[in-house]
């Protein structure tokens, strides 16, 4: 019985598999798609000097909302109109919201190479701490004496 139930599970999981075939395949060739794009752009970077910048402005991208079509009633009329919302400002155009989207986008990675300079350069003008402490120096007090040997 067991193994009656058995067949018949892997029959109902192989006819499920044939039906949704093109689904999985094509999802399957997406991912492979962009696993392929991502190979070229990382091999590219590697002989283009402003390839972090870019990279920088991707990833400030993701950390920033989308801008958001709206529907509010028009102060005037009364009537529906459609605003485009972003980081709760609305907007007239979705043109006017992607520049101020933009603008956001480069405020943010132009943060992260401020903080960048201020890690990297405030260890720059400060010495190592041990010679900070005073511990690179010897201590008098402890000082061995020197004897010399009797002849």
């Amino acid at each position: 019985m067991s193994n009656l139930l058995s067949l018949i599970l892997i029959f109902i999981a192989g006819a499920l598999i044939y039906r949704f075939r093109e689904r999985i395949v094509g999802s399957l060739r997406r991912f492979e798609a962009r696993n392929a794009q991502r190979r070229a752009d990382e091999a590219q970077a590697r002989f283009d000097r402003y390839a972090h910048y870019r990279q920088t402005v991707q990833f400030a991208e993701e950390q920033v909302e989308p801008v958001t079509k709206i529907s509010v009633p028009d102060e005037r009329t009364g009537e529906p109109v459609s605003r485009y919302l972003f980081l709760g400002a609305q907007f007239a155009t979705r043109q006017e919201a992607e520049a101020a989207r933009y603008a956001a986008i480069v405020e943010k990675a132009r943060e992260f190479y401020i903080d960048l300079d201020r890690i990297y350069l405030a260890r720059r003008g400060r010495p190592h701490p041990p010679a900070a402490a005073g511990l690179g120096l010897p201590d008098p007090s402890k000082q061995e004496t020197y004897t010399p040997p009797r002849t």
